[in-house]
């Protein structure tokens, strides 16, 4: 059987993408070789989706490795003629969670910035939510975090939609993305998310190590199967 193939899962309902070169198989539960990939089939059931993709490292387009993962996953989302909305949590004015409460978990933050502003009301419109980061010190960048402690100011809201991860790390040990793995879905079942996708690439510590991988065009078909 050819590794590159999707395949259906049967009784998941799912789509399995079996790598070779930069990883072996995983399943949804589970990290083997440190590299996995998750995609609902029919997600839209042919419907135009509305997508906010959330870019969080702090380099450049040119330089990033997980940027080049979103923007494959935006070229083949496009395909399938889905709205996507990027919003680069790293160069935008955002501001941490203080814990005041005066949103009261359904309401305006005290702070008037970007994610207020540009961000929350395309993510309270959205169907999919796609959070994209490198792997610092086995969790999420700090960029990526800030925008998720303020999903507090509308979490019922931004309950039930649908979510995607995709990760980059220079670290290819099979437990280099257990954490993040960990935290994503307690995320999700937190706010009654429905996991549409996981990208976990490995071994990918340069631009043009990701470049050379198969993640890149994991990311791609992803986006245009949604």
């Amino acid at each position: 059987m050819n590794r590159r193939d999707f395949l259906k899962v049967v009784g998941l309902g799912a789509i399995t993408v079996y790598l070779s070169g930069c990883g072996l198989t995983a399943t949804k539960n589970e990290i083997t070789k440190g590299s996995e990939a998750f995609a609902q089939e029919s997600v839209s059931r042919g419907k135009i989706m509305k997508i906010v993709v959330i870019n969080s490292s702090p380099h450049s387009e040119k330089q990033s490795t997980s940027r080049y993962l979103a923007q494959k996953f935006v070229d083949g989302a496009k395909t399938a003629g889905h709205e996507i909305f990027v919003f680069d949590a790293a160069n935008e004015d955002t501001h941490p969670c203080q814990g005041c409460d005066q949103c009261g978990m359904d309401g305006a933050c005290i702070f008037d910035d970007a994610i207020e502003e540009k961000l929350m009301p395309k993510m309270l419109k959205a169907d999919l939510l796609v959070l994209v980061t490198p792997l610092y010190y086995f969790g999420m960048s700090a960029q990526l975090k800030t925008i998720v402690d303020r999903f507090y100011s509308r979490t019922t809201k931004l309950s039930g939609k649908k979510s995607m991860i995709m990760a980059t790390a220079w670290n290819s040990a099979d437990w280099t993305m257990e954490a993040l793995k960990n935290h994503y879905e307690t995320l999700v079942r937190y706010m009654s998310w429905q996991d549409v996708g996981q990208v976990w690439a490995t071994g990918c510590g340069s631009r043009p190590m990701v470049e050379r991988s198969e993640f890149g065009d994991m990311a791609f078909k992803i986006g245009a199967a949604l």
